[in-house]
């Protein structure tokens, strides 16, 4: 299998962890409105699933080593293999409730609430599971980062009441319910505990002799989310968070674009997750100091809100706090990031 020899080769599978986890949400975004996010995720999840294989087939299977990954799956471990099967169901059912919330209330609030609620789950999980840190640098890291989730919601809500009353001085709305709602910080909050635990599981599925390498553990972790995908979306077809029940049959009577678009957001989002599990395996000259590594993975977050902000309009509004409030988000989810990434730097303390 080919892995990072290089830090350069680290260094830049990491940049393209970044904008692929940073970009992906934009192809649902580009779907429209009228395009439910649990018909989108059926082609998420398959291309997710396309990804892992061509890769697995491609790159996992060629290299200076002779060692494919089909090799590597013999003899992992069976804890290891089921390690990384959860880790994709958890996964699955936080970016299911990220992209729920992302329907709901947009980009720029889903990531900076979902993400950014995500880095703090995890650095409880790390105190307890590691790797271990400088604890001061975790607290004010957690501290910046829920002032940027508050941020965040303020933002919203003004953005949100500014729209209202225009669409109400337009007469095209009387009613306040849909539109300032605490519904989508609620499910983003939510999809924040499973997207910070996933990676502990991920990790433990990659330690050790037996453990997996990157295209093994991602094909495993692959199956658990075709197979999740399947499992959660009859509750939220069934029960959806927004809007009436969507029948399957919809899905089959889509344009194809929509379904390119699903299709390329899971292979845009693997391919992210692929660079970073490549570089986490790399040894020797390959290996990039644990903080960088983390600064540039989760920094992801800061780019989609950028993303939502910038390119998406979704918080534009009359009123000139927001642009405040948008600047000020931005800087503590930067600084959040900063810190925790400062944290792996340092000894536990």
């Amino acid at each position: 299998m080919i892995l990072p020899g290089s830090y350069i080769a680290s260094l830049l599978l990491l940049v393209l962890t970044l904008i692929c986890w940073g970009s992906w949400a934009n192809t649902f975004k580009k779907a429209g409105p009228k395009w439910r996010f649990e018909l989108y995720y059926f082609d998420f999840a398959l291309g997710v699933l396309l990804a892992a294989l061509v890769f697995a087939f491609s790159l996992g299977s060629f290299g200076w080593d002779g060692f494919s990954f089909i090799d590597n799956t013999l003899l992992a471990g069976k804890r290891q293999d089921l390690f990384a099967f959860v880790a994709g169901l958890v996964f699955n059912l936080g970016n299911m409730l990220l992209m729920a919330a992302v329907s709901v209330a947009g980009i720029s609030l889903a990531f900076p609430v979902g993400i950014g609620f995500s880095l703090i789950v995890a650095a409880i999980w790390s105190t307890f599971l590691g790797p271990a840190g400088s604890v001061v640098y975790r607290i004010g890291g957690s501290v910046a980062i829920l002032i940027a989730i508050f941020v965040s919601v303020l933002a919203y809500r003004i953005s949100a009441k500014a729209r209202l009353l225009e669409l109400i001085q337009s007469g095209k709305t009387r009613s306040t319910k849909k539109i300032v709602s605490s519904k989508g910080t609620v499910l983003a909050l939510v999809a924040g505990l499973f997207l910070g635990s996933f990676p502990q599981l991920i990790q433990l599925g990659s330690d050790s002799e037996i453990g997996l390498g990157p295209y093994s553990l991602g094909v495993i972790f692959a199956v658990g989310v075709v197979f999740s995908t399947f499992l959660f979306n009859l509750f939220f077809m069934n029960l959806p968070v927004e809007g009436k029940p969507v029948d399957l049959v919809e899905y089959f009577r889509a344009k194809s674009k929509f379904h390119v678009n699903g299709i390329a957001g899971g292979a845009i989002w693997y391919l992210g997750a692929l660079a970073s599990f490549a570089v986490a395996r790399a040894d020797g000259r390959g290996v990039i100091p644990a903080g960088l590594t983390y600064a540039l993975t989760q920094g992801s977050v800061v780019l989609a809100t950028v993303w939502g902000v910038a390119y998406w309009k979704e918080m534009s509004a009359a009123d000139s706090k927001v642009s405040y409030y948008v600047m000020l988000m931005l800087l503590f989810l930067l600084l959040g990031v900063g810190l925790m990434a400062g944290a792996l730097a340092y000894p536990a303390k």
